[in-house]
This record gives structure tokens, sequence and C-alpha cells, in this order.
């Protein structure tokens, strides 16, 4: 029987959308059918005659009713989730962290729910990393936002009169995000300085021009995250970083740690040592953010600072980020699609890495610690799992097993 990949709506204020037309293309090469829902793709500029050979729905609720993969950008909202059955599979940008309520609702709904923020932090799975591609794209808006807003301007220009001198600006976190940032004001020509608190990111800072601020505080964790940082760090880090936030004209923050509020970085002090007109923009700003006076969604006064508080970072540009999001669910899903039909290889690290649900079970070790829940009891690697495989286990009814960027 023909997998059929449905595309629901992504919901109000949010303009991406997770199909574009070159990957429905490779969907159809495999044997897979589309399904999208009418204005889905509305939004993010992909015309029903640039998607081409896809069938159309009138709704969410016909969408769920006639797919077994639900591609989203952020999950289902509740009525939609509500009409889950039994073996569907979901994935996308799910929270897995957000809501114990919800992840065992999913688990005990029987669906086979994918977490693209779980997927492991390995090479072969880089073609997959939508929390990476869509960091690249809120990095280079960090940048713009900020030169829109700075009362200079960003490169060196030279005119009748003399010579203005470039804008300073610090980039705080040099994960994909921070890094796009830190090209991205090297490109606007000014005086870049990153820092983050992985050592090893020093390299790939002065690797793109800038210069690396150096606190003495380490903090590498695993997976490519950073760890959260102690108190007597954190005042150490606070201490170094004060004098480079003060010498900047922009800074620009990134930091966060999976499943937890955003680090607070700069402080309130910090703020108020900045030159007036100084602007400071906290791409952490939807989970707590970096700087004391963020508000989510506003642009603030805060001392002689201009604090902004972007939300939906990837959404100002829904064209290049759909297609991004689109590639990176096709390279995670196409190894399940054999000859047409959905085969699940449960030996596969990145896809047992990334499942948040499976049979009835929160399947996640990290997750489940996390929100609380009972680890799951390990199962032993099984062979590829067909479509009628995936059906929810009669007992299994107890909570189970479990990145910025």
């Amino acid at each position: 029987m023909t997998v059929v990949v449905g595309i629901p709506a992504s919901g109000v204020g949010e303009p991406r959308s997770p199909i574009v037309g070159d990957v429905v293309k490779k969907l159809t090469a495999l044997g897979a059918g589309v399904l999208i829902e009418r204005g889905a793709t509305d939004a993010s500029f992909a015309t029903p005659a640039s998607l081409g050979d896809v069938a159309w729905a009138d709704s969410t609720a016909e969408v769920v009713a006639g797919a077994d993969v639900l591609w989203t950008i952020n999950g289902l909202p509740a009525d939609a989730e509500a009409q889950l059955r039994p073996g569907q599979v979901l994935m996308g940008l799910l929270q897995p962290y957000a809501s114990a309520e919800h992840a065992q609702t999913l688990a005990d709904a029987g669906v086979t729910a994918f977490a693209m923020e779980l997927l492991p932090r390995i090479s072969r799975a880089q073609s997959m990393d939508i929390l990476s591609s869509q960091g690249a794209a809120a990095g280079y808006q960090c940048v713009l936002i900020a030169a829109a807003r700075a009362p200079k301007f960003f490169p060196m220009l030279t005119y009748a009169a003399g010579t203005i001198r470039p804008s300073r600006v610090l980039v705080i976190g040099a994960g994909v995000a921070g890094l796009q940032a830190v090209a991205t004001a090297k490109r606007l020509g000014a005086i870049v300085h990153g820092y983050d608190v992985r050592p090893e990111t020093r390299e790939q800072i002065e690797s793109l021009g800038a210069k690396f601020v150096d606190t003495g505080v380490s903090a590498a964790g695993e997976g490519g995250y950073a760890r959260e940082l102690t108190d007597a760090e954190r005042a150490q880090q606070a201490s170094a970083l004060a004098k480079a936030v003060a010498e900047s004209d922009v800074v620009i923050t990134t930091a966060a740690v999976p499943g937890r509020r955003a680090p607070l970085i700069v402080t309130r002090a910090m703020l108020d040592a900045m030159r007036p007109g100084s602007v400071v923009v906290d791409m952490a700003a939807e989970t707590g953010g970096n700087v004391e006076g963020t508000v989510a969604g506003k642009d603030m006064r805060v001392g002689p600072a201009r604090v902004v508080g972007p939300v939906n970072l990837p959404g100002r540009m829904p064209v290049h980020t759909s297609e991004m999001f689109a590639r990176n669910l096709f390279n995670f899903t196409a190894p399940m699609i054999v000859d047409g039909a959905l085969a699940i290889d449960w030996s596969d690290e990145v896809i047992a890495g990334t499942a948040l649900t499976h049979r009835g079970r929160v399947v996640h070790d990290g997750v489940a610690r996390a929100l609380g829940l009972e680890p799951a009891p390990a199962d032993p690697p099984r062979p590829a799992a067909s479509a009628a495989e995936l059906q929810p286990a009669a007992s299994a009814t107890e909570p189970t097993e479990g990145d910025p960027r």
C-alpha cells in the first residue's frame, strides 16, 4: 500500500510550510503520495502549480484522516491531535520537553512521533538537522534586525569630510546561528567579536574573520551543545563579558540549552554600561532570553540600549526556510520508504534517537527523565518494521524511554 505524506496548514502566524515542489518530486519518485491542505503553502509562496502532482484536502482533519505520515512545522493543534490514529507517524519540531502531558497524549494515541529537536548530533544526520538549517536563518536575520535599528553604519565609510569608523558587533554563542550572525556581520563590514563557552569554537569564530573573546570559562557539553554553567563559572563569565559588551555598538545573543530556559548572560548592569543608542538582539527571547529586560516580540528601551526580542526568526524568510525544512524532513523520511511503503528500521541510531513516542510509550530517555516520566524498558534492536508493526502493543500503556543550539 502506497504511503501518503500529509501536509496540514501550519497555523496562524506561521508562514513556513514543510513542503516544496522539488521535495514533492522526490517523494513521488520513492512511490509515496502527497496530500496537502489547501492554503497550507500560500504564505511560503509555493503555488499549487509549483508543487506538481499532489492531492488536495479541504481541512486539517481531512489531511490527518488520509495520511500515514504527517509533516508539520510546530506540531498539530489539539483538535487535530485528537484525531490521530494508532500507527500514524508524526514528525516536525514538536517541542518534546515542553509538556509531560503532551508527550504522554501522543504516546497514548499510539502515534510514532519523531521530534526533530532530538536528532542525534552526528555527521550522518547533518542533512536532516532542522535546528541547524533554521538556526542559520535566525542568525542571519538577527544581524539584519540589528543593522536596521542601529544608529550607525556597520561598515567603515569614507566621505568628503572624513571617515566613519565601522560598528563593533559582539555575537554571544557560536552554534550554527551564532556563526551565521558572525559571518553576516562581517559581510556588512563591522568589526566582529564572538564568544562561546565551548573553547573549540574559537577556531570557527576566527576562521570567519572575527576575534574570539576569551573569558577563561569552558562549558563543553555532550552532543555538540553547551552544558549549563555553575554559579561560579557564570560570575567569571559575566565579569569578562562586561567589558566586551560595554565596548560594543551591537550585541547579538544566541545561547540556548535544550529543554531548559535560556541562560541569562547580559545583565542590566552590562546594558547600563553600553553607549547610548546601542542595540541588543536576543535570539533566545522565546525561551526566556539571554538578556535581562528582553520581552519576546517586543522592542524595549533598557537603560541606554535598545533590546529587541524577535520571535519566529526563520518565518521572516519563508521561501528559503520552507525549502530547507522540507529537504531536512525528506532526508530523514526517505530511508523509511521502501518501494512506496513505510518500513522503519529501528536499528538505525538516527531514527531511534529522534523518536519521542512509539507503540504506546514515551521512548526517549532524556525526555522521559526531564519530564519526570518513567523511563521505558530497553527494547532489543529489531529489523525494519512494516506499517502493520507500527500498531501499539495492547498492553503498552506505561510511559517509557528517552538540543541550540
